[in-house]
């Protein structure tokens, strides 16, 4: 028998743990853009699928501890038994079909919801048409703030993102100087932002509402602060919330990136309605500041001059050489692409 004391201590434990849950903010299990929802899906599906083995192993153990205690004089004693066949192909069939289906429900999950991969649906119901363009925002960890740059509108935003309701959005990630994690828990998971290269997110928003990201990865002193907001807006709100970014008269210049690129903390929203060609791309690269050398011309060999620049060496071997630097282009995800150089045979 359970001791009544013991009782009288874990009820009240375990109403006050309940009470603390039904304030928890369940967004991940509950959230407001369709890949995180599958991902929510996948999340109860796993847990759901171990629970069926779990459960049935704590009931099964506090039963046998219960049945074969030392005062139950009535429980089958048979201390020479060590083997049954049946109870081997319970035992291991169960675990063994759960582990199957874990690992197809993983594969398939781990394929569809690759943040590389294209959106083909708003949601369940809806398919992506062929014609729909996704936004593009290009987004850059800053100590300890973030950065979204929209290309196609030549606008700049700190610390707060907006987004049309069921547009996809094409995210294109990278930091300026530490690893950092840019994470929007009603929206999909988390992506690595990584100095020197860029990484990519695609996601739809379901929901109009006003959400919180935040960086996921900690990153020094700021680290704490480093949220931001996400606004799921209708399509004439967010064309208002572009003419209220244009009207800024702030300007992202190279030299404006390099000053707000320094460490702060608590940065509250800052709008530029102009912003610098090619701003992500030398982040990407490195070499906002002029007098740097962009790592794309690291790793062909050049210097502070585009590879076709570079000082060409005669012969014929050289001029192969030659054509491949000339071929090679360095993508704003930070590989190398180079074409084809047609072979040189020596005489």
């Amino acid at each position: 028998m359970v001791p009544s004391r013991a009782i009288g201590f874990l009820l009240p434990l375990a109403l006050s743990c309940t009470a603390l849950l039904a304030g928890c903010d369940m967004v991940v299990l509950r959230p407001s853009g369709y890949v995180a929802q599958q991902q929510g899906q996948l999340v109860v599906i796993s847990t759901l699928l171990m629970l069926l083995i779990i459960v049935p192993v704590i009931v099964l153990t506090l039963v046998f501890a219960w049945h074969y205690r030392a005062s139950n004089t009535k429980a089958t004693y048979t201390p020479d038994w060590d083997h049954s066949i049946q109870l081997e192909l319970i035992i291991w069939a169960g675990p063994l079909l759960i582990i199957l289906a874990l690992g197809a429900l993983t594969w398939i999950g781990t394929h569809t919801l690759d943040p590389y991969r294209a959106l083909t649906r708003i949601d369940s119901p809806r398919p992506l048409s062929i014609e729909a363009e996704p936004l593009k925002i290009e987004v850059v960890a800053l100590d300890w703030k973030w950065l979204f740059i929209y290309p196609d509108h030549g606008i700049a935003v700190v610390n707060e993102l907006a987004i049309p309701v069921d547009i996809p959005v094409h995210f294109t990630i990278t930091a300026s100087s530490v690893m950092n994690s840019f994470y929007i828990p009603a929206l999909a998971g988390q992506i690595y932002a990584m100095p020197g290269m860029a990484t990519t997110l695609h996601a739809v928003i379901n929901k109009h509402g006003e959400y919180e990201g935040f960086s996921a990865n900690y990153s020094g002193a700021g680290f704490n602060g480093m949220r931001f907001k996400l606004l799921g807006v209708s399509a004439g709100e967010f064309d208002s919330w572009l003419q209220k970014a244009r009207a800024s008269k702030d300007e992202l210049t190279r030299e404006g990136y390099l000053e707000l690129e320094k460490p702060s903390e608590r940065v509250p929203v800052r709008r530029y309605g102009t912003v610098a060609i090619d701003l992500f791309d030398l982040v990407v690269n490195r070499c906002v500041d002029s007098r740097a050398v962009c790592v794309r011309h690291m790793m062909m060999g050049g210097h502070a001059e585009p590879a076709r620049t570079v000082a060409r060496a005669p012969g014929r071997e050289a001029d192969a050489l030659n054509l491949i630097a000339d071929a090679a282009v360095c993508r704003a995800d930070g590989s190398l692409a180079t074409a084809l150089a047609s072979p040189v045979y020596r005489d």
